[in-house]
């Protein structure tokens, strides 16, 4: 057995743990951490015994569930056979090899190549660098700024975390650096004038872009980066029209696309990539998550051809691609994607995630929609949220002090459900394992609607809804 004790203070007296409030962490006023032993399916286990569903994958990221032995096997017999090298200098190993041309025939786009890292905030650091190498070796030394959304989510790491559009990441971190703009989010609820269209939305939305991009200077602006999907921002598909009235902007200006498909690859929006169901055509794409069904650490640059043309036309002209990281290309992470690959595939996970996604998003509309404290109910295949309101009339937010979204998360977590409380308003998040069944789907619902219903009488007495 565990010794849960020991572990819990060692943990406190040693581990940065990632958006934790410190001092309450330390002194133990929010308690101890949670001890997360096992799992299985959609499920995971913590040390005091107590299962939950993992309605949020991990991070988005558990794509095909916990427990997957045929990962672990292949994770096994590569290490056995070649724990490490690297990929300087054209060195290479058999699973990279295999993964990378997988990639380059699955990957959305005209793709070319792949340049591998750890996470989606390193892959996205790699695309920032491709768009100002690319356009030094095109002789437009000024055309290197990035400009990203208003709520968009690309990484926590220096450049990554200023293309990422939300304030609180960039609070005294001295974020975000120059060159990275931010035009607005593509969320009708919130951004629409009254009576507008999702389509004349999304065409003004489009036209901001474009003005943002003539006061700025087109010979200035060398890059978009957008999630088809935004996640962590409030999981919030696109208004009908978006997509196809950017990529007009962007191609009028010369501006590349990078696509980030952190979250949105490998089947979680219904198809095996958001591009693909948005019809976005994107010069670079960022990969990482499910990739690996976070398995082991592994992102991936995908570098489409009118990019890679340019590089190796150079090459003779600027020498060695002097980029690289120790890890880039870790043989037995490239191990563990190709069986997460092969299971995707076998099992047909993107067409699964359609169908069951189907069923999430029609039991999440019939038993919340009618809440008076639900604004909004969205999303796409396994991904969803529910956004709460003090009035849905006016679309009056919470006071923040009441921290709405972040009791409900608690109350479906003390059911069992593990549900995010996303950052950016009062919204519970759900991305379970592309595994998920439809009963299994109809039990998510069910204790997250018994949270919010708690939540619902707890404000009522605060006085703080009728």
């Amino acid at each position: 057995m565990i010794d849960v004790k020991t572990i819990a203070q060692r943990d406190r007296r040693s581990v940065l743990h990632p958006f934790t409030q410190l001092k309450e962490f330390a002194s133990g006023k929010i308690g101890d951490p949670t001890i997360i032993t096992g799992g299985k399916g959609i499920r995971v286990e913590d040390a005091q015994g107590r299962s939950y569903i993992d309605g949020f994958a991990g991070l988005y990221c558990v794509n095909i569930g916990y427990g997957r032995t045929e990962v672990a096997d292949a994770i096994s017999r590569q290490a056995h056979k070649l724990a490490y090298y690297h990929t300087y200098a054209a060195h290479t190993t058999e699973q990279l090899a295999i993964l990378s041309a997988r990639l380059v025939q699955m990957a959305p786009g005209k793709a070319s190549r792949v340049f591998f890292g750890l996470s989606g905030s390193d892959a996205n650091e790699t695309q920032a660098k491709l768009v100002w190498y690319y356009n030094n070796l095109r002789g437009l030394p000024k055309k290197k700024k990035i400009i990203s959304r208003e709520r968009g989510y690309h990484g926590c790491s220096v450049i990554s975390g200023s293309m990422t559009g939300m304030s609180f990441y960039h609070a005294y971190m001295d974020l975000p650096f120059p060159g990275v703009l931010h035009t607005g989010a593509p969320h009708h609820y919130w951004g629409a004038e009254p009576g507008e269209s999702e389509e004349s939305f999304s065409l003004r939305r489009a036209s901001e872009l474009e003005q943002l991009i003539v006061r700025e200077g087109p010979e200035t602006i060398g890059a978009f980066i957008a999630e088809p999907v935004l996640g962590t921002g409030g999981i919030t598909p696109p208004p009908n029209g978006y997509w196809r009235e950017i990529q007009s902007v962007l191609r009028r200006y010369d501006v590349l696309l990078i696509a980030d498909e952190v979250i949105c690859g490998f089947g979680r929006t219904g198809a095996d990539f958001g591009s693909m169901l948005y019809g976005i055509e994107p010069d670079l794409v960022t990969v990482a998550k499910g990739l690996t069904s976070g398995y082991m650490p592994l992102s991936g640059a995908i570098v489409g051809e009118r990019v890679y043309a340019v590089m190796e036309a150079a090459a003779e002209r600027v020498g060695a691609f002097s980029h690289g990281y120790t890890y880039s290309g870790h043989p037995i992470a490239a191990a563990a994607a190709n069986a997460v690959l092969d299971i995707i595939e076998s099992e047909q996970l993107s067409a699964r995630a359609k169908t069951v996604g189907s069923h999430f998003h029609r039991r999440l509309k019939e038993r919340f929609a009618q809440l008076e404290i639900v604004g909004e109910v969205r999303g796409v295949g396994l991904l969803g949220a529910i956004e709460f309101v003090a009035d849905r009339q006016t679309k009056r937010r919470f006071d923040p002090m009441l921290k709405v979204g972040a009791r409900i998360s608690k109350a479906a977590r003390d059911r069992g459900l593990i549900a995010r409380a996303m950052p950016h308003g009062d919204i519970l998040g759900f991305a379970p394992p592309l595994v998920v069944s439809e009963s299994e789907i109809d039990e998510i619902v069910d204790l997250a609607y018994g949270a919010t219903k708690q939540v619902m009488d707890e404000l009522v007495r605060e006085t703080a809804v009728r």
